[in-house]
């Protein structure tokens, strides 16, 4: 039983913030339910005279105490595979003539057989284009490449450290620690570090200057060894040049090293391209590159117009080709910016994320760089930024107060509601009589201060909120959960009713052969919309170059592939479920709707997209669909019933 398995039982429960059956923990990390039970056990035994995770009917939940043992969880023992490894990734990094394999595994008091799997690890962290290589003569293994490569491997190594934890200063801390770097001066050299962004007027991503604190601290300790980077020759521009001095003051002030111009103005760099957003106040009048600018409007407008989204105007596309522009350059240096709320923003704005997919996917192939996952979810937050206006008003719900005349009760009333939830809800008429016509009332909510009739022709219950004539905080409460109410089967009646219409029949396949791994499963569903003339082959091979852009699996159960292109003859859709969870990117799956869109149906893209993602965000819920979905016919009965409530 690892530590790590410990920690992601944790994590999965920490972010669902609910009660998580054994089988859906089970499913995510690939183990029995008995297995998940005895995770459970073991992180509780963390907590003396306490518990991290609690047990009940419904599953398990994580406790008031469980985001401090997750936070202590990275002490793992000594001796452990994953201690053992950074350990050696250490020692190959410290040793510029390599380690002997025979005397390392004696240091560490292991066989040469377990170091040589340490090895085997350690490549693999490697991968392809890391800018580093491990050379072998004969017992003798040492790490080549340049320093900078050494140092990108640190940081890859230290967050593989953070992936199940919060991405904040004491996951940073624990990170570095079990690489050896120093930590104690993380804190306070990002607090001073802000602080003089700030004073020079700059804008300040957060989620991206804890990251390149932690290359800080690399540079540091390398320097400290002996490592530094060349000096740049020629002069460097005045923000980086300022920004260098800034660098090397505050490293020379927490850390204790003296950093040489190379270092200065290599993490200069990383500031100028992760950590200052673009259009900043120091340098309002900074434009982007002109071949940059251009093809990202014309991303955008290509993005626009095939998802019908109002993104396609001047100030956006600006501030989004200022923001690539710092992208290019960290692909050059393969220094990726990692967001925490990758995941987040990809199961709650499927549709945002699909628009900042298309947008990277035509900026990737344009521009020559990859851009990966975390790099997307920052264009899907540019994108959400956009739209966020647009969504609020479609959000927006009517209302009508009833509040018979007395005074000026019922204005006291309107103002008091629109004070409160005037930003989700737009109250249109007052009603100041003590029998209005309830039945000619068709606001969305009617918010009343006296009782209604028992039986109200065309007004359903679960638009009435009873209120009190002074609005308390209990009355605000009521109110926001009928309101979500009403948004939801609002945006879930739209789902039931597109969804009748899209699901081919014949189109449904039981029992999806999980070895056969996305590429697979796609050509499987898809064979079955191409025997219908829906889609070419042409579509499915589309929805696998889709694929390989970003993961199409929006929740911990369901993905949902499909081609950027809306070509199909009529959309369609094709659904596989698999008892056996799938491997889909890093997630495993159970149920694959495989979407094919066409042209005439673009308005129906978003609404079949996010509603269906919903429904299967609910563990529940798609636990039933897998369950009981063995037809069509019977999937169908069941997804309008989930939809019912």
């Amino acid at each position: 039983m690892t530590r790590r398995r410990q920690d992601r039982v944790l994590g999965i429960l920490i972010r669902r913030g609910d009660w998580v059956t054994a089988a859906t923990l089970a499913d995510q990390l690939g183990v029995t339910p008995r297995s998940v039970r005895s995770y459970v056990t073991a992180v509780n035994a963390r907590v003396p005279g306490d518990e991290a995770i609690e047990s009940g009917p419904a599953g398990y939940r994580a406790t008031g105490a469980a985001a401090a043992v997750l936070r202590a969880g990275a002490e793992v023992d000594p001796g452990t595979p994953r201690e053992r490894l950074h350990g050696v990734v250490r020692a190959l990094l410290d040793a510029d003539d390599g380690i002997d394999v025979h005397e390392t595994a004696d240091r560490m008091h292991v066989s040469s057989a377990t170091l040589e799997a340490d090895l085997g690890r350690v490549r693999s962290l490697l991968g392809d284009g890391a800018g580093l290589t491990l050379v072998r003569a004969g017992s003798r293994i040492r790490l080549v490449g340049s320093e900078l490569a050494q140092r990108r491997f640190v940081s890859r190594v230290a967050h593989d450290e953070m992936d199940e934890g919060a991405f904040d200063l004491e996951a940073l801390r624990r990170a570095a620690d079990a690489m050896a770097i120093p930590s104690e001066a993380l804190g306070a050299f990002k607090t001073d570090l802000v602080a003089r962004l700030g004073e020079l007027g700059y804008f300040v991503n957060e989620f991206a200057a804890a990251d390149v604190v932690l290359h800080v601290a690399i540079a540091a300790d390398r320097v400290a060894q002996g490592r530094a980077l060349d000096a740049v020759h020629g002069d460097p521009e005045p923000a980086r040049a300022r920004l260098a001095d800034i660098v090397g003051e505050l490293t020379s002030r927490h850390f204790g090293v003296e950093l040489g111009q190379g270092d200065r103005l290599h993490l200069a760099a990383l500031l100028l391209t992760r950590v200052v957003v673009p259009g900043s106040r120091e340098e309002p009048a900074v434009a982007p590159d002109p071949r940059i600018a251009a093809v990202v409007r014309t991303a955008v407008e290509r993005a626009a117009e095939s998802y019908l989204v109002d993104i396609a105007h001047d100030d956006f596309v600006e501030r989004l080709a200022l923001h690539v522009q710092n992208l290019v350059h960290r692909a050059r240096e393969q220094a990726w910016s990692r967001n925490p709320l990758t995941r987040t923003l990809k199961s709650a704005y499927p549709m945002i994320f699909d628009v900042a997919v298309s947008i990277a996917g035509e900026l990737s192939v344009t521009l020559g760089v990859p851009i990966h996952d975390d790099e997307i979810a920052y264009i899907a937050m540019h994108v959400g930024g956009r739209l966020e206006r647009s969504r609020r008003a479609e959000t927006m719900l009517t209302a009508t107060i009833v509040c018979p005349g007395y005074y000026e009760l019922h204005e006291l009333l309107r103002s008091s509601v629109d004070r409160s939830l005037g930003r989700s809800i737009e109250v249109t008429g007052v009603e100041t009589r003590v029998d209005p016509d309830w039945s000619a009332i068709d606001s969305d909510l009617v918010l009343t201060t006296i009782e209604p009739p028992v039986h109200v022709t065309g007004l359903p219950s679960e638009r009435i909120v009873r209120i009190q004539p002074f609005l308390t905080d209990a009355d605000v409460e009521r109110v926001t959960a009928a309101a979500g109410r009403v948004r939801r089967a609002r945006r879930l009646g739209r789902l039931r009713a597109e969804l009748a219409r899209y699901f081919a029949p014949g189109a449904f396949l039981r029992g999806v052969d999980a070895s056969r791994g996305e590429e697979g499963v796609i050509r499987d569903l898809g064979a079955l919309l191409v025997a219908q003339g829906v889609i070419g082959d042409d579509y499915v091979d589309s929805t696998i170059e889709r694929e390989r852009l970003s993961s199409t699996a929006f929740t911990e159960t369901l993905a949902v592939p499909h081609a950027l292109k809306m070509t199909a003859a009529r959309t369609a859709i094709a659904i596989g479920i698999s008892e056996q969870p799938i491997t889909w990117g890093d997630a495993r799956v159970h149920v694959v709707a495989l979407v094919a869109f066409s042209e005439s149906d673009r308005p129906a893209f978003q609404t079949v997209f996010e509603q269906l993602v919903e429904v299967f965000g609910e563990p529940e819920s798609a636990q039933r669909l897998v369950r009981r979905g063995v037809d069509l016919s019977s999937f169908l009965d069941e997804l309008a019933a989930v939809i019912d409530g």
